[in-house]
């Protein structure tokens, strides 16, 4: 019989309605009221957003202080920069291109300023440009250096017969060419049931895995949790299963030599979205020459196991 373990860290207190943990990307599924904010936070983010997103931000961020100067130019006069042209917009957008020209530092020569206070407000201008630029650079270099796990988890788990018990089942593999160096998962199991007393808490279990670790995955990992005498799943049906407020948590770590150090990733499955009777496509191949081919397509792809 499966034995109740302490909370992992997510909480015991529950909820009828309560939603996962994990989200499918591997954040946590937590909503932040009356958080103190801080500057410092922002490297924080711009570190962890998505690419697009980040080019989107540094484009506003320069596109906003350019703006910023060219009201400032234009509310001193257009003149001590360039010859106005009597078109507001036209001017705007040559206050716009000399103040593009200043943060920068570019400099092409056809716009300059004129008298002192254009020539402080134009080198205070540079001096933003510079410290806006290194700390774009120094976000840049923290993207690319921060140490990530690079996993990625089939969309699909599966429940099926293995060795002539139900197993649950769902595979990994890694995103890049690298290989993963002595991977290892941990997978624990939270069912928000209810108590003697009507309120829903959470129980932790362990999963106790065919294999927690191997030695290196160059390919693809199916996971397999056998539901027999020791596993917490024992005794329910499959029916019975599909109905379960539960939620697979995964922890999965290995040594990246990109880094040269241990990475995680955190996953989660939703046992109401589990496949039954499936197998999964075999990912990998060898060709005429005897090569290994992974297909990273594959990896979510199922069949009917009475095929």
């Amino acid at each position: 019989m499966a034995k109740r373990i302490k909370d992992p860290g997510v909480g015991r207190s529950s909820n009828r309605h309560a939603k996962r943990f994990i989200n499918a990307d591997g954040s946590f599924n937590i909503k932040h009221i009356n958080r103190p904010s801080s500057l410092s936070e922002s490297y924080d983010y711009l570190i962890g957003i998505s690419w697009s997103r980040f080019f989107l931000w540094v484009l506003l961020g320069y596109t906003l202080i350019n703006i910023l100067f060219a009201i400032i130019y234009m509310f001193l006069g257009i003149s001590d920069i360039v010859e106005p042209t009597g078109n507001v917009f036209k001017d705007f957008l040559n206050a716009f291109f000399f103040s593009a020209q200043t943060i920068t530092t570019v400099g092409y020569g056809a716009l300059s300023p004129k008298g002192f206070v254009f020539g402080i407000i134009s080198s205070f201008e540079a001096l933003i440009g510079l410290l806006c630029f290194s700390f774009v650079t120094g976000l840049l270099y923290g993207r690319f250096s921060k140490p990530r796990a690079n996993i990625q988890f089939s969309n699909n788990i599966v429940i099926r017969k293995h060795n002539g018990v139900d197993s649950i089942m769902f595979r990994l593999m890694s995103r890049s060419a690298n290989v993963m160096i002595r991977p290892k998962i941990e997978a624990t199991l939270a069912l928000s049931q209810e108590d003697k007393d009507k309120a829903y808490v959470n129980n932790f279990y362990n999963l106790k895995l065919e294999r927690n670790t191997i030695t290196y995955l160059p390919t693809t990992w199916t996971i397999v949790h056998s539901i027999n005498e020791s596993s917490p799943l024992y005794g329910y049906s499959r029916e019975q299963l599909a109905h379960l407020n539960g939620e697979v948590l995964l922890l999965v770590s290995y040594y990246d030599e990109s880094f040269s150090q241990e990475v995680h990733q955190v996953h989660s499955y939703v046992l109401k979205n589990m496949k039954q009777d499936q197998k999964f496509v075999p990912a990998f191949y060898y060709d005429d020459a005897g090569y290994t081919i992974l297909d990273h397509d594959k990896l979510d792809e199922t069949f009917s196991n009475d095929l």
